[in-house]
């Protein structure tokens, strides 16, 4: 009798997706969880090898959002004790990439608060780019600022983007739970702005805030249609002073689950292990690594994280390596998974329905 989860890796290693049923049985309790974990790591195995991807944060404008997005401690009305200040100088956030990058960071996010930019931020992040690259001038550069205008995109790129980094967050029937300052449809736009553009599209999800198994394969399928090159994962950090600040309610297994349906669903993408490892985790972040192929470096947004040193042992003990910027992190492209069609209307074939 073949085995539910060789069927799962089978799919994933032919990049077929798993269907809503197969999703389910791998968050809920009928796979032993380490059963669950072993079969996605020979998928993240056969496309990313033991290779670790080092990504840092640099929040350039912090706190003070009009947004009141329920699991933010920068939105509005929030009553969190974090940092707030306006946009840092380009020379201060060239000194901390570049520190980053020195300890083996590949990728350097630069995010700031905020609907989204106006023209004086776009010429903030172009000059700050320029500041980096003349420290480090093959470091990918990211891009998260929020909602995107017609025709930011394409002057973002022009400034050295790389990439464009706007989650989901969550599926869309529950969008207006924990927004409605804008909705889940903006940030579909975005993404496919970003998209079209010419920008590496990076988006993900935020896990912990309430969703059902149900949501979180809902959440799958919609980010699916995106096609991102980069999917970061976050577990909710619950604030103080937000509306989340109680909700408490993800384990170890939980996480680990999702990060396995995850990469079953990207088998060949970037799937990044973000926000709030380090305390839904805890003990069992080294498990996590053989889904997940990229990791923050450092501190997020508005919480602290391991330090580097913990974070590089991490890697070293679990048997994984740093992946350099000499390495290219998503496979090879597969033109031999190109076919142009020959059959079905047009033509004397039947079609493959």
């Amino acid at each position: 009798m073949t085995n539910p989860l060789d069927e799962l890796v089978t799919k994933a290693l032919d990049r077929r997706p798993p269907t809503r049923e197969e999703a389910a049985r791998v968050l809920g309790t009928e796979f032993d969880v380490l059963d669950v974990v072993a079969a996605a790591a020979r998928v993240r195995r056969h496309f990313f090898g033991n290779r670790v991807k080092l990504n840092t944060i640099i929040n350039m404008k912090s706190g003070l959002c009009p947004e009141d997005c329920t699991y933010c401690a920068q939105r509005l009305g929030a009553d969190s004790d974090i940092l707030k200040y306006s946009w840092v100088p380009p020379e201060e956030a060239a000194t901390a990439a570049d520190a980053a990058a020195t300890a083996g960071a590949k990728r350097i996010c630069l995010v700031a608060s905020g609907r989204g930019p106006g023209q004086r931020d776009i010429t903030r992040i172009s000059d700050t780019i320029e500041a980096i690259r003349a420290k480090q001038p093959e470091v990918e550069i990211c891009a998260c600022l929020g909602l995107l205008s017609e025709g930011q995109a394409q002057q973002l790129r022009g400034a050295g983007v790389h990439a464009y980094s706007h989650n989901l967050n969550t599926n869309e029937r529950r969008y207006g739970d924990i927004c409605s300052t804008h909705t889940f449809t903006d940030r579909v736009s975005t993404v496919r702005e970003a998209t079209s553009a010419g920008l590496s599209p990076c988006s993900g999800a935020i896990f912990g805030m309430g969703e059902t198994d149900e949501d979180v394969i809902s959440l799958a399928f919609e980010l699916l249609e995106l096609d991102p090159d980069s999917v970061p994962i976050n577990f909710l950090i619950p604030m103080e002073g937000t509306p989340l600040e109680g909700q408490w309610g993800l384990t170890p297994q939980r996480c680990l689950r999702i990060l396995a349906l995850y990469r079953f669903f990207f088998p060949d993408v970037e799937v990044r292990l973000a926000g709030g490892r380090e305390i839904h985790l805890r003990n069992v972040q080294a498990l996590a690594l053989h889904l997940a192929n990229s990791i923050f470096l450092g501190d997020y947004l508005t919480s602290e994280g391991q330090t580097g040193d913990q974070d590089r042992q991490l890697i070293t003990d679990a048997g994984f390596v740093v992946e350099g910027t000499e390495e290219t992190t998503l496979p090879p492209e597969r033109h031999d998974l190109v076919t142009v069609r020959r059959r079905g209307v047009g033509t004397d074939l039947a079609p493959n329905v």
